[in-house]
């Protein structure tokens, strides 16, 4: 179809490209980032109980019980809190809220890659800001004029954590919207929850895909000051999260034992998978989310993430400046870990 129809700055901008998802379940996939263990068995259960004649009902637009158990965890109002089809959608909708023509966008970079999407589809302008070499946050933000500021927290790709005593001065200099992204954070310490009582301008995002196990519902939640809250519910999808996504979301939230085991269980493996990279001659970076970003300086990064997938194993390559000689690499069990590692062993003896 001709691109005459569309609006110029949808015309030219490029749609973002997720990490690839085969039909062969035979795959060992450390690409993406999911959980390799199960959902709490809560969810299951309560998910086939839901399973009846009510989903010809619309679900809870204001996911009341999701949010009311979300306050109870983090401390947080009803009103200070806002539920979306994964945390894309949150992502997209402060975007939409925010951002108009021109308006500028900043980002440390590199780092989430769909945030150039959604800025794409207002017609904003991007400022990138590169990270140091060890990915500390650079110096040179906020930038004064700036309508939003996100900073992905830990990072991705590079798995790095940014303290939240220096998110929290961040917030306090900037004039516009921070978003916090931690879509990773249950696999380190802490979180930036409780900036949203001292600064109105922040916006904290999460996900449940990640350390939840549940990806596959598209479960996000983020805090802001109320007004900020009542501000972006305009612009969501009435029914935004469907019934069974719900009843996952509030079964998980009723397990936070099953979520913190597993994510454990991950950081352990994600330990083990560095020091066994680093021996075999890989840099990586001190990771706080369940993936690792390695780099190597021969043979090619790309060379070795096409003969990974020969032997069937799926990791990320980015053709990218700065991470053209890295690969990310998702925390997978134990056993998946394991034949990773012996098949770099092999293709790098």
């Amino acid at each position: 179809m001709s691109d005459k129809h569309f609006l110029p700055h949808i015309a030219r901008m490029q749609g973002y490209v997720p990490g690839e998802q085969p039909q062969d379940s035979e795959l060992i996939k450390l690409n993406t980032n999911e959980n390799p263990y199960p959902p709490s068995p809560r969810v299951l259960e309560r998910i086939r109980d839901a399973c009846d004649g009510n989903l010809r009902r619309y679900p809870d637009a204001g996911a009341h019980n999701v949010r009311c158990r979300l306050g109870e965890l983090f401390g947080v109002a009803a009103e200070q809190t806002l539920i979306g089809n994964g945390s894309d959608e949150l992502l997209n909708i402060a975007v939409r809220c925010f951002v108009g023509p021109g308006d500028k966008v900043v980002y440390p970079w590199p780092t989430y890659s769909y945030y150039d999407k959604l800025v794409h589809m207002q017609d904003g302008r991007i400022v990138k800001i590169d990270f140091a070499a060890d990915f500390t946050l650079p110096t040179d933000l906020p930038i004064e004029d700036a309508r939003l500021t996100c900073i992905a927290n830990p990072n991705s790709p590079s798995g790095t954590l940014t303290p939240v005593s220096v998110i929290a001065t961040l917030a306090q200099r900037t004039r516009g919207i921070l978003i916090v992204d931690e879509a990773y954070v249950d696999f380190t310490e802490g979180g930036c929850a409780h900036l949203i009582h001292q600064h109105p301008n922040v916006f904290v995002v999460r996900t449940m895909s990640k350390s939840f196990s549940l990806a596959g519902m598209r479960l996000g939640f983020g805090f802001a000051h109320a007004d900020l809250v009542a501000g972006m519910w305009k612009v969501k999808d009435h029914y935004n999260i469907n019934t069974l996504s719900l009843v996952a979301a509030a079964a998980a939230l009723d397990d936070i034992a099953t979520m913190q085991a597993n994510a454990k269980r991950i950081r352990q493996t994600r330990d083990h998978l560095t020091r066994q990279l680093e021996t075999l001659g890989f840099s990586v970076w001190d990771s706080a989310a369940n993936f690792v970003l390695a780099r190597i300086a021969a043979p090619a990064a790309s060379w070795l993430y096409e003969e990974l997938k020969q032997r069937r194993i799926l990791v990320r390559y980015f053709d990218q400046p700065r991470l053209h000689d890295c690969l990310r690499i998702s925390v997978g069990t134990e056993v998946e870990t394991t034949a990773l590692i012996e098949a770099l062993a092999e293709l790098l003896d």
